[in-house]
């Protein structure tokens, strides 16, 4: 039987099919302003965000380059883009290499001889090497092929390990159109309150692939909207901000079906917290179908329409 976390994943990905569609100010367009504001400096600062963000979603290594989720099975597995290979890639050379999973939660990697990889931007010749798991502390390790233009790293998601590719030439990113946002809008720009919980809380967070991760839940955020009073479980990552996954009454609609992301700088020794929903955003499976998002938590279902930030996107593989 499915826990309450878990329907919450299964209930957040059923509404991914719902809103694909909505119109608004193009990412090209981005000075899309609400009749209300009249502050350019405000304006100018929401224009270089939407610039940076797109930015950072097109780069050679960004969101938009992924071209592939491959679970891996305990065991050895040959690799490339050739039909014969037991993980076949959408891009790349025909052979890889030899991928092994031991039962260990080791991974032991020998390179196909002739074909020029590089193992986290160094030249990887022949001989075997072990890989590093996104959860290891150094990061995952990045195995380049096509002359870097090409990369596969090892995810863990739960007990399970699977191999992310990504490409520069995905059609992700070469056929991206651009984000639809609303206005800018100044009104968006809320104070909150934030409340702490007990140190050493957690939150659990199921993911889009059905896995769920305890993460540090430092708090809460309250704050108002035409006088109601809502709030957001906050989610501390380890840096000088909150992370906040939310859906709200645009979630399949206007805005994407699966939630928002919205970051805001950690509260002063007040409590005092700003939130500003222009900077709310898609989550990375907004754009591809091979990333694995955390999805909102219940507490994070807000009965509120945020008409700001980005809209919902619809991205195409052909």
């Amino acid at each position: 039987m499915m826990n309450k976390w878990m329907m919450a994943g299964v209930l957040a990905m059923s509404m991914m099919t719902g809103g694909c569609g909505g119109s608004g100010t193009t990412g090209s367009d981005a000075a899309g302003v609400d009749a209300g504001v009249a502050d350019p400096a405000f304006v100018a600062e929401q224009q270089r965000w939407r610039s940076q963000r797109a930015a950072r979603l097109t780069a050679p290594d960004g969101w938009t380059t992924l071209v592939g989720l491959h679970w891996i099975d305990t065991g050895a597995h040959y690799l490339g883009s050739g039909a014969r290979n037991g993980i076949r890639l959408a891009v790349g050379p025909e052979h890889l290499g030899m991928l092994e999973l031991t039962r260990q939660g080791r991974l032991r990697f020998v390179p196909e001889q002739g074909v020029e990889l590089t193992l986290d931007g160094e030249p990887l010749m022949t001989g075997e090497v072990m890989l590093r798991a996104d959860d290891d502390a150094e990061g995952a390790s990045v195995i380049g092929f096509d002359e870097d233009r090409g990369q596969a790293m090892v995810l863990k998601r739960g007990n399970r390990h699977a191999l992310r590719v990504r490409h520069a030439d995905a059609a992700t990113r070469t056929g991206f159109k651009g984000i639809d946002y609303w206005p800018v809008d100044g009104s968006w720009r809320i104070p909150g309150r934030f409340i702490a919980h007990p140190r050493g809380k957690t939150l659990p967070i199921v993911n889009l692939v059905g896995t769920t991760d305890e993460m540090s839940n430092p708090g809460v955020v309250e704050f108002e909207r035409g006088g109601q009073t809502y709030r957001l479980e906050a989610l501390d990552e380890g840096g000088e901000q909150l992370f906040l996954i939310l859906a709200d009454r645009t979630s399949g609609h206007d805005s994407y079906g699966a939630g928002r992301y919205l970051y805001a700088a950690k509260p002063d020794p007040q409590g005092r917290v700003t939130l500003d929903f222009n900077q709310a955003y898609n989550p990375p499976c907004a754009f591809t179908a091979f990333a694995t998002c955390p999805l909102p938590p219940h507490e994070n279902r807000l009965d509120l329409a945020i008409t700001a930030g980005e809209k919902a996107y619809s991205f195409s593989t052909n």
